[in-house]
């Protein structure tokens, strides 16, 4: 027997093997019908698998929020279910749930589908939503899934490489069987608000060298609402394309000559110039020194970092006369050098530099993507050298310094941690362990709950990855806060601790925006390109009602706005008055003055925002004031 925790904190006796579905029965035939998942000792788990040791069981019905991964993953089986319906020859590769949706890989041999056959596809998937089928979980030796796949190249391949002994999950629906660890939904019938988005190709487990075969990417969500607000911001994303923003409002252009490589054109340059400066004045403020360090360095500075032997392949290089060099892809070795062109003491530390470095790295042409990924890049850096007992607290910090950046465009973040990975690390695991455990308590102690990433840290410490989520409900991985314990000691730099002795700090990057450019193209489509007026590259424009008659007046409100600071152009062409207040608003400038008769009489401006139809009439002085108040205050007040 084994004993059983309810959510009420009661407990009941149940024979080894009981499934969570049979708890749920032995309640409530009610209960059972509307159990969809459940959660065992804090994991999730099917309702058909056995348990088999003591517990705390929850039966969860609400799946309104926080089971995207669950309906998604269990919505790919449900694709993969009506193509095997419809193409009885079909063959398939992976189908896991991934940002926002799911995929599925297939080999159809001949056929060839296009978008005009994803309604059949949805069809036929509906149908097996309205049949309820059971979603059934069961394990199986290595023999039996090779038995069970051995028509399918695939599924057989993954088996082989599973140890003999291996206990293999098949999760079963109607006549469809599939390979899978799970968990899924109890039915097929909770899966009924979902969408087939498109369809591409994809090598078999990424390899060029293997089959190419069909991948179908859709969305799953527990409520109809849900879906259609997702629907809706895939549309609202098309036009929001920084790309076409980007051309629209003069911001950057991607010439042939240089593929990854973008030019800012004047405007755009005023929009990273000025994000620059907001991040430069800030990190002053913070206790950073601002350093440049050389895009150019030996082979022999690379091969001391590690990074040679870990990342040569996406480095570019150059031999000339003394060697061979390399186009930095990282700014920390330049950091470091900084950091040994002089003696520090224990009193010194934390010692923090930061840098807005240019780097290159190799991107294959084929994943190149405007600001998003490019082969020259901006990075926000800095390098914080510190005592091991000074972790914690310089941590802290710096997520603090985040809470405040990401506020002020309105981005809200979650945390993940990244821990070793298996292989290609450097250092011993007891400084690993060490390493994470400091991240995990400095999130802790600053209130801020994390989600793990096995594995995924950088070769030389674990990390903390900020995730951002925009106004379109998309995550961007930006931020991160890396802690080495090895690098220092490779590049032999030393403090004088309290005892007089020589001893080597500890080191953190950490980035804030993570890349300029991909951030600026992250804002763009946050705000649709309509910047907050600290930010906009045309703060506002000046339409005399007449240029002959107002003009005179138009230039000197355009004079004391500029010897303000304040970013302003008078817009004197001949043209209809309503339509240079269009073109403002589709040039999406932040403040349209409109100046006539009154205005000049009583030396006042009528001004409308962005977006807005109302119009505001004021004094200029004190139009003056709320301007230069909303710029200073970055529009917080």
């Amino acid at each position: 027997m084994i004993q059983i925790t309810f959510p009420d904190l009661s407990v009941k006796a149940f024979e080894e093997g009981v499934t969570p579905l049979q708890i749920a029965s032995g309640i409530s035939s009610g209960l059972a019908k509307k159990c969809v998942i459940a959660r065992f000792n804090d994991q999730l788990v099917d309702v058909s698998k056995p348990l088999y040791e003591d517990g705390k069981i929850e039966l969860i019905t609400d799946v309104s929020n926080g089971y995207e991964d669950l309906f998604n993953h269990s919505c790919a089986h449900l694709l993969a279910e009506a193509i095997k319906a419809l193409y009885p020859q079909a063959r398939f590769g992976v189908g896991p749930a991934i940002e926002e949706g799911f995929y599925y890989d297939m080999d159809l041999g001949d056929i060839q589908l296009t978008e005009e056959d994803l309604p059949k596809i949805e069809k036929k998937m509906q149908a097996l939503v309205a049949a309820g089928e059971t979603i059934t979980r069961y394990e199986v030796s290595k023999a039996q899934a090779l038995s069970l796949f051995q028509e399918d190249i695939y599924k057989t391949e993954i088996i082989q490489e599973l140890e003999n002994d291996a206990v293999i999950t098949i999760y079963e629906q109607g006549n469809f069987r599939d390979l899978c660890r799970g968990p899924h939904v109890s039915s097929t019938k909770w899966l009924k608000h979902f969408k087939l988005l498109s369809i591409s190709g994809a090598y078999w487990r990424g390899d060029a060298s293997k089959a190419q075969l069909q991948r179908i990417y859709g969305t799953c969500f527990a409520s109809e609402e849900a879906l259609k607000q997702h629907l809706h911001n895939l549309e609202e994303r098309k036009k929001r394309d920084h790309r076409k923003l980007g051309k629209e409002l003069d911001l950057f252009m991607i010439s042939e000559y240089g593929p990854g490589l973008p030019f800012w054109l004047p405007n755009g340059y005023i929009l990273r110039r000025t994000l620059e400066d907001f991040w430069i004045q800030l990190h002053r403020e913070k206790g950073y020194s601002v350093i440049n360090t050389p895009i150019m360095l030996n082979r022999e500075l690379w091969e001391t970092s590690g990074h040679w032997d870990h990342y040569k392949e996406d480095m570019f290089t150059i031999d000339v006369e003394d060697g061979t060099y390399a186009i930095k892809p990282m700014n920390c070795p330049g950091a470091i050098l900084v950091y040994n062109n002089g003696l520090h003491s224990y009193k010194e530390l934390p010692l923090r530099y930061a840098e807005l470095g240019n780097v290159h790295r190799y991107e294959a042409s084929g994943a190149l993507n405007g600001l998003f990924r490019v082969r020259g890049f901006t990075q926000d850096d800095a390098h914080t050298f510190l005592r091991e007992d000074q972790i914690g607290e310089e941590v802290a910090k710096i997520i603090s310094l985040y809470d405040e950046v990401y506020s002020v465009f309105g981005l809200n973040y979650a945390i993940e941690l990244s821990t070793r990975p298996e292989d290609n690390f450097i250092g011993t695991v007891e400084v690993w362990d060490e390493a994470e455990k400091a991240l995990k308590e400095a999130c802790l102690a600053t209130g801020h709950a994390f989600k793990i990433n096995p594995g995924d840290g950088a070769f030389y410490g674990p990390k903390l990855d900020f995730k951002l989520r925009d106004s379109m409900n998309r995550i961007w991985q930006c931020g991160t806060v890396q802690l080495d314990m090895q690098l220092p000691g490779r590049f032999n730099c030393k403090y004088i601790a309290e005892d007089g002795s020589k001893q080597t700090p500890v080191m953190i990057h950490r980035a804030c925006f993570g890349s300029l450019e991909r951030f600026i193209g992250i804002i763009t489509e946050h705000f649709a390109g309509a910047f907050p007026l600290w930010l906009a590259p045309r703060q506002m424009v000046i339409i005399p009602v007449n240029v002959e008659a107002h003009g005179a007046y138009a230039k000197e409100i355009e004079t004391l706005l500029q010897q303000a600071g304040i970013r302003v152009s008078i817009d004197a062409r001949d043209e209809k008055m309503n339509y240079k207040i269009r073109e403002a608003q589709m040039k999406k400038i932040p403040y349209t003055l409109v100046l006539g008769n009154q205005e000049q009489e009583n030396r006042t401006i009528t001004y409308r925002h962005h977006g807005s139809n109302e119009s505001f009439t004021m004094g200029l002085n004190d139009f003056i004031e709320m301007i230069i108040t909303e710029i200073k205050t970055l529009g917080k007040e």
